[in-house]
């Protein structure tokens, strides 16, 4: 609901006469003047009662309504930037709210250029926010943005295809290595999270059961090929012993008995054998 022509007619007559024949650049761009005006007044007012309250909320509302359609012309500067329209909108919405409760029409100047970069600010700050999840270099982001304008300015020449790898090159004046990259970017301002599931999986398998980790046989391999030397230098026996033992997996009384010997002596064997082999391996690699 408006305020009647009767007060609109009022704030007229305190205008500035050159609000009176204020052309606005956009077609979006309403004359709600009177209303902020009649706002201001309300505002300022020592105890509203709740007349008052209920007509400053329908103000707001018709002054929100009535500029949505410019906060939507706004939003759409930004499509295609990996976030949806829809929540772009809503930014706008937003930073267009916060314009309407922070415009002072008594600073002289038009609602529209404080409202223009009070939303572009908010979706601006949206994207910070809420993309580039990795810290992206500033190169990559210019390449990103330039092979994207490039798309998009192909794809409204080129019908029935999308522009490839080196036609996007050309228009941008880029290599292709610099165009992949800038299209790789394209997609790179989430991470995905490593509980996500695969794509086309059944049984729950998740990015993280794909990954792989430190196999812990590698430090075996390491040794086995350090110790190898030093375990040619050994006895024949200790080194069946040493075979026996590790790779057989027989208990010390059975090599004891399969070689006729007390266990006492075959523990005192395997020590006696590492201690060395340990000892020269450490040697070999000190020098």
């Amino acid at each position: 609901m408006r305020p009647s022509t009767a007060v609109k007619q009022t704030h007229d007559q305190h205008r500035p006469h050159g609000n009176q024949t204020h052309q606005h650049p956009h077609d979006d761009a309403p004359d709600t003047s009177a209303d902020f005006h009649r706002l201001s007044e309300l505002d300022a007012l020592p105890a509203p009662s709740a007349r008052d309250e209920a007509e400053k909320e329908r103000l707001r509302e018709d002054i929100v309504h009535a500029w949505l359609p410019m906060a939507d012309r706004l939003a759409g500067r930004f499509r295609n930037r990996g976030e949806s329209y829809d929540d772009l909108r809503q930014v706008a919405a937003l930073g267009l709210v916060k314009a309407v409760d922070r415009y002072d029409p008594a600073h002289g100047s038009a609602f529209e250029s404080y409202a223009v970069p009070t939303v572009t600010g908010e979706i601006k700050r949206h994207f910070r926010d809420h993309t580039w999840t990795l810290h992206v270099p500033r190169r990559v982001q210019d390449l990103r943005n330039r092979v994207r304008f490039a798309r998009q300015e192909l794809s409204q020449s080129i019908a029935g295809r999308a522009p490839t790898v080196a036609e996007i090159a050309e228009h941008a004046g880029l290599t292709e290595d610099e165009t992949r990259t800038g299209l790789e970017a394209l997609e790179s301002y989430t991470a995905l999270s490593l509980d996500a599931e695969m794509s086309g999986s059944d049984d729950g398998y998740t990015l993280r059961d794909a990954i792989g980790s430190d196999d812990p046989a590698l430090d075996v391999v390491v040794d086995r090929e350090a110790v190898k030397p030093e375990l040619r230098q050994l006895p024949e026996r200790e080194r069946d012993i040493l075979y026996m033992r590790f790779f057989g997996d027989m208990t010390q009384s059975r090599i004891a008995e399969q070689l006729g010997i007390s266990q006492m002596h075959v523990s005192r064997l395997l020590n006696r054998c590492c201690a060395r082999i340990r000892d020269r391996a450490e040697r070999r690699e000190a020098a």
